[in-house]
């Protein structure tokens, strides 16, 4: 099984619409690494969370991806635009599922002469059986120029 390692910069948009709440947008910049295997994409990068390292896998795709975080924060997040999906969050109290209802999914890219892409997801977040909030992440990538 062959893999190919690019480093990318990364450009994450994060919008978060709770159900009680007021609209919550981040930014963040982060080094990363783009990896294709098996003929999928993945993203991989270390955020930084207070004293917490996260590190987070993205699986791009346009009917099916999914969000892996590991570290300080362990979650699995999966998307799907046929059907909800269910995840799962660790808690310290343990392990606790949570539903994706995938709303808009896709990721464009282009490997002329710069490797560059962008993934976008909408979703829903079900905890519990109650809707917590609407969700949308996009991911533009580019290649680091050496």
């Amino acid at each position: 099984m062959s893999m190919e390692e690019t480093k990318v910069k990364i450009k994450l948009n994060s919008t978060i619409l709770p159900i009680d709440g007021e609209k919550e947008n981040y930014e963040m910049w982060l080094d990363g690494a783009l990896v294709k295997k098996s003929g999928k994409s993945y993203l991989r990068y270390v955020e930084q969370l207070e004293e917490k390292e996260i590190r987070t896998t993205v699986k791009m795709g346009n009917e099916d991806a999914f969000i892996l975080r590991g570290g300080g924060v362990k979650m699995r997040l999966p998307f799907n635009t046929i059907k909800e999906e269910i995840g799962e969050y660790e808690t310290q109290f343990g392990s606790m599922p949570i539903i994706t209802k995938t709303k808009h999914l896709s990721y464009d890219y282009n490997e002329d002469n710069q490797l560059s892409g962008k993934f976008n997801v909408q979703y829903d977040l079900i905890i519990s059986g109650q809707s917590v909030g609407k969700y949308t992440l996009e991911i533009q990538y580019s290649e680091v120029q050496k």
